[in-house]
């Protein structure tokens, strides 16, 4: 017997599985994401809600933005920070077994010669710091200085020793250090990216310091690039005057506004805050990236020459970042990985290096920006006692190490004129106050006025955080 008409289910009022799944998050999504429903009538398409807003440190911070200057491949800190005399005594001799039992190495045979520095070590300003003579203007900030000798890490080979440095993790796909900082705090700029990331030497843009992770990819670094057009795809094509770009961006984002009430889907806030970014850099990076507008003795300290991309110019358009509150910015500078020809490498990435970050550091100084700035130069790791390759000094080089190496840093709460932790007499191990990275990460946020067990974001079931389930604060690091 059919059924009638009223007993018939309503076939046309059944919603499709993906549908549902889509909307099941509309509720707390509408309610989480209401101020970003759109400007009011009339609005410029820049004056709608920005998700980077500044947010509440979880204490009073001593700085409020950082510069990250990573060198990639790993700084020598025999050569440069940790004079060692014993090792130079003992130059051509077999490391002792003790020293290397149970140590893996990435290329060299754990039974190598021992390899001395030939440089000249000197101590610097009233602290006594001391310096290789690789660095002699930054040996001359000894007292605005700050030296972590004891730093070590659990992976010996560059992409994991990376990744862990950037995030807190030795496997790729969480947030960088960068994109946590910006989650925490925000940014004080809203025509500017929170988190901008550069590269010089040898490095490429695809690097595992960017990425935003599981965060809302509105945290995720942007890259400027070196030459005229620092950003894809910022300029107005061919044919489109600025009106028209408006124009376009509030039609984009109007259709945008509607789906996120939809869907509640916080990526497309993301995609909403990027539209309008990319409208106001269109007006902030040219003037940002023009170097020609320096005075000439600025130009002379760091180094730069306008129109030619380098360090220096990058160190300084750092310093341009900063007084325009950009919260995070990081420098990846490639050409440090000396498995070979050292002593030739090394001085000539010192040389590119020393006279603009020296004057960057007297720069913020000058302008009362030092003492809110935690500027830090770092790489993955250090390099080994022994030597790799040929005994000769001209082609010698070092190999990858991770139980001990030195980080450079200076002003943002920091106590200027400290060396922090020692190594043994051989520059192998650490036999005083060992600084883990997660240990590194959990200060730079302290300093920032963020504490690193209460900076959790959700995924996968837990409350994720930079320092993983490690990290303490080294306090003794804190002015």
């Amino acid at each position: 017997m059919k059924q009638s008409q009223e007993q018939q289910p309503a076939m046309h009022s059944h919603i499709s599985r993906r549908a549902a799944l889509s909307g099941m998050g509309i509720g707390l999504g509408s309610i989480a994401l209401n101020a970003l429903a759109g400007p009011p009538a009339g609005a410029s398409p820049v004056a709608s809600s920005n998700p980077l807003a500044p947010r509440a440190p979880h204490f009073a911070p001593r700085a409020r933005n950082v510069i990250l200057l990573f060198a990639s491949g790993g700084v020598s800190h025999l050569d440069l920070f940790d004079p060692k005399p014993e090792l130079v005594g003992n130059d051509g001799k077999m490391v002792p077994d003790e020293l290397i039992k149970g140590q893996r190495f990435s290329f060299i045979n754990p039974r190598s010669k021992l390899m001395g520095s030939p440089y000249k070590f000197g101590k610097h300003g009233e602290c006594g710091m001391e310096f290789g003579e690789l660095l002699p203007n930054l040996a001359s900030l000894a007292d605005r200085t700050t030296l972590v000798r004891s730093v070590h890490t659990d992976n010996v080979n560059h992409t994991p020793a990376q990744v862990m440095m950037a995030t807190g993790v030795e496997r790729p796909g969480r947030p960088s250090m960068g994109a946590w900082v910006t989650y925490g705090l925000g940014s004080g700029n809203t025509d500017l990216p929170a988190f901008v990331d550069m590269y010089s030497g040898k490095s490429q843009s695809r690097s595992p310091l960017k990425p935003s992770g599981f965060l809302p990819s509105v945290h995720q670094a942007v890259t400027l690039r070196s030459g005229p057009d620092p950003v894809y795809f910022l300029s107005d094509p061919d044919g489109m005057n600025r009106d028209d770009r408006e124009l376009t961006v509030r039609t984009i984002n109007d259709l945008n506004r509607h789906r996120l009430i939809t869907v509640g889907d916080p990526e497309i806030a993301t995609r909403i805050a990027q539209y309008e970014m990319a409208f106001r850099m269109q007006r902030t990076i040219p003037e940002l990236v023009d170097l020609s507008t320096e005075p000439a003795h600025v130009l002379k300290a760091y180094g730069v020459e306008p129109g030619k991309p380098s360090l220096a110019a990058n160190l300084l358009m750092a310093r341009r970042m900063i007084e325009r509150d950009v919260r995070f910015v990081q420098l990846r500078d490639g050409g440090w990985d000396h498995h070979k020809s050292i002593f030739k490498e090394l001085s000539e990435k010192c040389g590119e290096l020393d006279q603009p970050l020296a004057a960057l550091v007297e720069d913020l100084d000058e302008r009362g920006l030092l003492d809110e700035t935690l500027v830090i130069w770092a790489g993955e790791f250090g390099r080994t006692p022994m030597l790799q390759g040929s005994a000769k000094k001209e082609a010698a080089g070092r190999d990858h190490h991770k139980e001990a190496f030195t980080i450079w840093m200076a002003g943002g709460g920091l106590k200027p004129g400290l060396t922090h932790g020692t190594t043994d007499e051989l520059g192998f191990r650490i036999t005083e106050n060992p600084v883990h990275v997660h240990d590194l990460h959990a200060t730079i946020l302290h300093l920032l006025g963020l504490d690193h067990e209460r900076l959790v974001f959700p995924h996968g079931g837990l409350d994720q955080r930079l320092t993983d389930i490690h990290g303490k604060v080294v306090h003794d690091l804190l002015s």
